[in-house]
């Protein structure tokens, strides 16, 4: 069986959506942006930490694999997350390669992507009702947070305070913001799954214009009373021993409407099953992962809502 690469597998648009989760068109958008970079990246790289070399940058063992075609493995590991071993049987290398392949193109390929810290960036500097209108359509954001699995821990005390008391598992915790469109403007680094969601808002909260409506669920109660300078919309709860009016459970139907958004953000991260399945590398890899899955889901946002920002 000859090995997996970009031209048998872009003769399979569907194929190469389920494969990396991205269209062809995506894909090579992207692949042309690292192409201008990778010459400048790979000189950085090699000459990092070096004062004085002895070989010319580029001297040495050359990669196996074209860069189209690692760029390739690394979307194919993010998307299925299959095993190092699967890996290099699909692309016909040798599992350390594998690791060395996809972990060396990774700084390159967030430079390439909208990540949300880049937006946020500007976003939260927005002022004129242009600026805002552009980074929150509505004036809306959306916040919400989200688990995922990790294997048990070792040590008892990181048992305890990974142990997540909602899902019954050990997890980290990721919390997000998201505009009306559907991009995440923000994106916390992870933390221990025993973290309340309100317990890690107020520790890494998100900056946003004033006149900015955000949207939160009842996991955040408290908040108006904490940040009474913030324009807030959280459901109303049940009170004890009383069924809420139906003026009430229309008011809250019509905010889950519009949450529905971020539950769908938090919905195409965890289509890369690296989000998505319990994450089986080592938590410092934890928050880079996670950075480039949601810079992938901005890019098909963007274009699919035809975005330039």
């Amino acid at each position: 069986m000859s090995a997996l690469n970009y031209s048998r597998l872009s003769r399979k648009p569907q194929l190469f959506r389920s494969f990396t989760g991205l269209d062809v068109s995506e894909f090579d958008d992207t692949y042309r942006k690292i192409e201008s970079r990778y010459d400048e990246y790979e000189r950085k790289r090699l000459s990092k930490g070096r004062k004085r070399r002895e070989r010319d940058v580029g001297a040495g063992h050359p990669f196996k694999l074209r860069v189209k075609d690692r760029v390739l493995m690394l979307l194919v590991y993010y998307r299925l997350y299959i095993t190092y071993p699967l890996a290099g049987f699909l692309f016909d290398l040798d599992q350390s390669n594998v690791y060395r392949d996809i972990h060396m193109l990774e700084p390159l390929v967030k430079k390439c992507i909208p990540l949300p810290k880049k937006l946020y960036k500007i976003a939260r500097r927005a002022r004129t009702i242009e600026e805002v209108e552009a980074y929150f359509p509505g004036f809306r954001a959306f916040i919400d947070a989200s688990e995922q699995e990790i294997p048990r821990p070792k040590d008892k005390r990181r048992r305890k305070s990974y142990y997540s008391g909602k899902k019954k598992k050990h997890t980290v915790k990721t919390q997000y913001m998201v505009n009306g469109d559907g991009l995440i403007l923000h994106k916390t680094g992870h933390d221990k799954g025993r973290k309340h969601d309100y317990a890690l808002f107020k520790d890494k909260h998100p900056e946003t214009p004033p006149d900015v409506e955000k949207y939160v669920d009842l996991g955040y109660k408290g908040v108006q009373k904490d940040f009474p300078e913030r324009k807030w919309v959280i459901p109303v709860k049940k009170r004890r021993k009383c069924n809420l009016t139906r003026r009430e459970r229309r008011y809250n139907r019509k905010i889950a409407r519009k949450r529905v958004i971020v539950e769908h953000a938090i919905s195409r991260v965890k289509k890369f099953n690296i989000m998505g399945n319990r994450f089986r590398n080592r938590l410092k890899h934890y928050d880079n992962a996670s950075d480039i899955v949601c810079g992938l889901v901005n890019l098909r946002t963007m274009r699919n809502k035809g975005i330039m920002l």
